[in-house]
């Protein structure tokens, strides 16, 4: 039966190690990185994200259209994981999409995710709590990452903050 679980924390709050452990508990997992090697240090980022995986897990590395990837994907997988949609705006940002376009993408993976058979776990980055950033393209980034959160959130049956790795749950059954 689909079920729809949104992770949220800040950076390094545990959201992911969360999000992994979650989908420890299926066989067949679909781990979606939306993440690009643009330098070294991200690289070997990377590196360590793949090798924290069980290596039984199929990988995709998607940074742009994950409906499109989503929509292909066979109805063979217990579970989808997503690592994580910060990203994903970041990359939709940086290649010229506007906030109206980010926001139906992710309205229409939305709606591709809810007719999945699988399990699926999104991650993404809290970005309301900090300060307001100084120049347009952070508060741009700051304003889609919101609403993409929104949309998602809305949609999922459940919804995580993990806080110095401790998750809690702020929306679906107690």
């Amino acid at each position: 039966m689909n079920k729809i679980t949104l992770v949220l924390g800040g950076a390094r709050s545990g959201k992911s190690s969360y999000a992994l452990d979650l989908a420890k508990k299926y066989k067949k997992v679909a781990f979606i990185a939306t993440c690009l090697g643009l330098d070294k240090e991200m690289r070997e980022r990377i590196k360590i994200h793949k090798e924290s995986r069980p290596k039984y897990w199929e990988t995709f590395e998607e940074p742009k259209d994950l409906a499109g990837l989503i929509s292909k994907l066979n109805n063979g997988f217990d579970c989808i994981l997503i690592d994580c949609l910060t990203l994903l705006v970041s990359n939709l940002i940086l290649s010229g999409n506007s906030q109206q376009q980010i926001l139906k993408e992710v309205e229409k993976l939305m709606f591709i995710l809810n007719k999945k058979k699988s399990r699926v776990i999104l991650v993404s980055n809290e970005v309301g709590l900090g300060l307001v950033p100084v120049n347009k393209l952070g508060r741009d980034f700051r304003d889609v990452a919101g609403r993409v959160n929104q949309i998602v959130a809305k949609n999922a049956d459940e919804v995580f903050f993990v806080v110095a790795g401790i998750p809690l749950k702020i929306k679906g059954e107690k």
